[in-house]
């Protein structure tokens, strides 16, 4: 009875749990990072479009996400392999943090899209990588 209701509020929101459950369950590390990647990307979207649309409590549930995950991608890193990159990257995932911690105080859309943006990048190198 509690699944259904929960199910009957937001079916949206219930299928994205399970989906991202689906995925994680058998996702070696490489494609963890990338589901990271994927959904970083689409909170950092919906962080944008509810900003236009003045839809406030989206906007912050979306900035919570990237937030978490950004902090989740650096925790990650392994700095005694990756050495420069991972260095590199934790400078870039906090420059990003900032950037949308800071965007999200103010109304404009476009630092959640330029973050989205410069992660899509990342993220189709990291599969192009992956793929080799």
């Amino acid at each position: 009875m509690a699944y259904a209701s929960v199910l009957a509020r937001n079916p949206y929101t219930t299928y994205r749990q399970i989906d991202v459950v689906g995925r994680t369950a058998e996702a070696d590390g490489p494609a963890l990072v990338q589901l990271l990647y994927e959904e970083l990307i689409a909170a950092l979207r919906a962080a944008a479009w509810a900003t236009e649309h003045r839809q406030f409590a989206k906007k912050g549930e979306r900035v919570t996400r990237a937030t978490a995950i950004l902090f989740a991608l650096e925790a990650g890193l392994d700095y005694d392999r990756g050495a420069d990159v991972a260095k590199t990257l934790s400078r870039f995932y906090a420059g990003s943090r900032r950037a949308v911690v800071e965007a999200s105080v103010g109304n404009n859309p476009a630092p959640f899209r330029e973050v989205a943006d410069s992660m899509n990048e990342i993220a189709t190198a990291w599969r192009t990588a992956r793929a080799a």
